[in-house]
């Protein structure tokens, strides 16, 4: 017998899962990377993996993460989770790596690298896993727009805009220059694509005739709407000469636009979110539909078999979770209405088990492809890969010990997040993590969080890069 090779930890006997890619074999973390795959190694921490998988940590990189900071007396509500808790939440459901979106603070400097510095002060002091920040652009002003190339010196190559505002409408062409500023500049443009004022208009109509409630919810803001937004944005994207990720695509005939512009060589890159999986607009008709409300709406059974048609065919490239949850009274507010109602869910915990369940044990999809949408090709995409998002040796020891058999029962009151529900109420999950691992250090094991507030770390992107 050769000379064992010293590690820090070893992983023993688990099947590793990559794109492409499905082998038995011990896994070595020396100094938070991979430092070995195979062979003769020992260590002092072992973990048995005999009978279940080693699959990189998940990146998601649309969540809603909100600062530690305490509120102002007189404070609107805000979202539950913050960085700590959202990253409890994320690591016990195998994800390793997050992307939070970052909007200017009142009283903070006008300035991207300024916001994305002060959220990034804040992340350091509570995430318990690795974090990254998106600037969100409300305001296409020529400083902004001369910020936008320093990014990437930052470490940053991702923006955020919202077509669901009236003022991406009023600004235009402003925003076509941010998209040509980051296109130049390795920086990968994420947008929401909802039309303002068909929105507005459809909200106004319920409005005057007294249909308010949450039943009308879906139809105030309609599919056509996010189709429209849809493919004007692409155009812009065309026009500026600049790749585009298309955020939490919900509907059948959006996901058509997109891709229908690849197919004509545009490079446009679609995420979608669990709850256009496996809920339907029939919810809102329950007397607690409002806590379902996102942006934008559920929709019909024919658009979830349309997202999950692109899932199988690979015209989405990630499920991220858009995780910003709210309490459940919040979200069921008597005074709001539609055009008011509050949107986002709790989805972090539960983002990998729900499409391991339905996609991979419900057999719609291979457990590389399951990889590939959860981890690695958001990891390409924003600047991350090879350091995140694969099991080699070298990369960042983000990995996931995952039973394929345990079954849970998703009970909100027992998740990590602050909101105290889950829209997943109920539901019986097959596939659950055991381990998760960020960096070499085991920061979840067999149900518990074990790891310290304030141990994640900025990743330091580099360009946005091609699937």
């Amino acid at each position: 017998m050769g000379v064992k090779t010293p590690m820090d930890l070893v992983i023993r006997g688990g099947t590793i899962v990559t794109v492409g890619e499905t082998y038995v074999a011990d896994v070595g973390v020396q100094d938070g990377k991979v430092a070995q795959i195979g062979g003769q190694m020992s260590a002092d921490r072992e973990i048995d993996a005999a009978g279940k998988l080693i699959v990189p940590g998940g990146v998601d990189m649309h969540v809603h993460l909100q600062l530690a900071e305490a509120q102002p007396e007189g404070a609107p509500p805000r979202m539950s989770d913050d960085f700590y808790w959202g990253t409890a939440g994320a690591a016990a459901g195998g994800i390793t790596t997050v992307g939070s979106m970052t909007a200017r603070q009142p009283g903070e400097p006008k300035g991207l690298l300024a916001t994305l510095e002060h959220a990034e002060a804040d992340a350091l002091q509570n995430s318990l896993i690795d974090f990254t920040l998106h600037p969100i652009i409300d305001d296409p002003s020529p400083d902004i727009i001369a910020e936008i190339p320093k990014l990437l010196d930052a470490g940053y190559s991702s923006t955020k805009t919202f077509m669901v505002m009236h003022a991406f409408d009023a600004r235009q062409n402003d925003y076509v220059k941010a998209f040509e500023a980051a296109g130049r500049n390795g920086i990968l443009p994420m947008l929401h694509c909802e039309d303002a004022n068909i929105n507005h208009h459809c909200e106004q109509r319920f409005h005057s005739e007294g249909k308010s409630d949450i039943r009308y919810y879906a139809d105030s803001r309609p599919p056509y709407a996010e189709a429209i937004a849809t493919a004007r944005g692409i155009s812009l994207a065309r026009a500026a000469g600049s790749p585009l990720y298309l955020v939490h695509v919900s509907c059948a005939d959006a996901l058509a636009e997109a891709r229908q512009a690849r197919a004509g060589g545009q490079r446009v890159y679609v995420e979608t979110r669990p709850i256009y999986l496996y809920l339907t607009r029939d919810l809102y008709e329950e007397p607690d539909g409002a806590k379902y409300v996102g942006w934008p709406p559920l929709r019909e059974k024919s658009d979830i078999e349309g997202i999950w048609d692109g899932i199988v065919n690979h015209d989405v490239d990630t499920l991220c979770s858009d995780h910003a949850p709210w309490t459940l009274s919040e979200k069921l507010d008597p005074d709001l209405s539609v055009g008011s109602f509050r949107p986002g869910m709790a989805n972090l915990e539960t983002l990998m088990p729900m499409l391991y369940s339905e996609g991979v044990v419900g057999g719609r999809i291979s457990l590389s492809r399951w990889v590939e949408l959860t981890s690695t090709n958001a990891a390409r995409l924003f600047g991350m890969f090879p350091q995140k998002g694969t099991v080699a040796v070298g990369s960042d020891a983000d990995l996931v010990v995952w039973d394929p058999d345990l079954k849970r029962v998703v009970r909100g009151e027992e998740m990590r997040s602050r909101a105290g529900y889950d829209v997943f109420d109920g539901y019986e999950i097959q596939g659950w993590p055991t381990h998760t691992i960020s960096r070499g250090d085991v920061v979840f094991e067999n149900g518990e969080i074990v790891a310290e507030r304030g141990r994640g770390k900025r990743v330091i992107r580099g360009p946005h890069g091609p699937l």
